[in-house]
């Protein structure tokens, strides 16, 4: 049997971790002394009302390699093979953790993907794992395709508001003060593990019709599924997902909550697409 695990970067529900039957391996996020797994002890919910009236941000932990050599192994001696689909390595060093354990477990029935992206991008890539796995490809040719799906994905997202870039230090407390007071939107884009700011635009409506242009430019692959997502902002997300749905017909469309981890950074206020381009 091939076994699917990833980290919990990924944000998909417990419900759709469960309909996939993928393993999702916690980060940890720290509110000052208090230590909490990431979608385990400590619901989106929860997550965002700490965060809405913390002073500082909270800081975030990667897996360690003890913890997927606890894991891999288990599968290998039941005779399964593992693929393993984690946050770009750039970001986090929960992927480089995976490949030590590899190194150390098997290296024959292991096989560690570095999706290069993040929330409902690296949950695009489980899902697309998670189908390939159901048609009966084995692992090393899963870990292949996914690998090759990651250099098509495309992801770009909205920034609610510049308060959490300001705290994290992303950005100046005057260029905060002054977006805020121009109602500039930032959009992101995570591309090859980096995320950089896009550009910015003067309400979501224009930020939606910038993203619009970027998709002309690289336009969706309707063969497979389009997600998208928010921090906690599920009205914003779905004024996103009605805009594009209205323009791009016949999308399959998956919907995700962004975690803790990346809603650190983001802050709440978030929506974005994405989807793999067309070969």
């Amino acid at each position: 049997m091939v076994r699917i695990v990833t980290d919990s970067t990924c944000d998909l529900s417990p419900e759709r971790q469960s309909a996939l039957g993928v393993e999702v391996v916690p980060l940890s996020v720290h509110f000052g002394p208090e230590s909490f797994l990431d979608g385990v002890d400590l619901s989106n919910q929860e997550f965002y009302a700490r965060l809405r009236s913390a002073e500082t941000l909270p800081t975030t932990a990667q897996v360690n390699p003890e913890e997927f050599i606890s894991r891999f192994q288990a599968h290998v001696d039941a005779g399964d093979q593992v693929v393993g689909i984690f946050i770009a390595s750039q970001l986090s060093g929960t992927c480089q953790s995976a490949m030590i354990a590899r190194g150390i477990v098997d290296e024959e029935h292991i096989f560690v993907v570095d999706s290069t992206t993040v929330t409902f991008g690296l949950g695009l890539l489980v899902e697309m794992a998670a189908r390939l796995r159901d048609q009966g490809l084995g692992a090393a040719a899963i870990a292949e395709q996914v690998t090759a799906l990651a250099g098509r994905l495309r992801f770009y997202a909205v920034v609610g508001t510049l308060k959490y870039l300001k705290m994290g230090g992303r950005i100046s407390g005057t260029a905060a003060m002054v977006g805020g007071m121009l109602g500039i939107t930032p959009i992101l884009n995570i591309r090859d593990g980096v995320v950089e700011a896009a550009a910015k635009t003067r309400g979501r409506k224009a930020a939606y019709q910038w993203m619009e242009k970027q998709v002309q430019a690289e336009p969706v692959d309707t063969s497979l599924p389009v997600a998208f997502g928010h921090s906690d902002s599920p009205e914003i997300m779905a004024e996103c997902e009605t805009f594009f749905r209205e323009r791009i017909p016949g999308m399959e469309c998956l919907e995700s909550d962004i975690g803790s981890v990346v809603g650190t950074h983001a802050g709440p206020g978030c929506a974005g697409i994405a989807y793999f381009i067309k070969e």
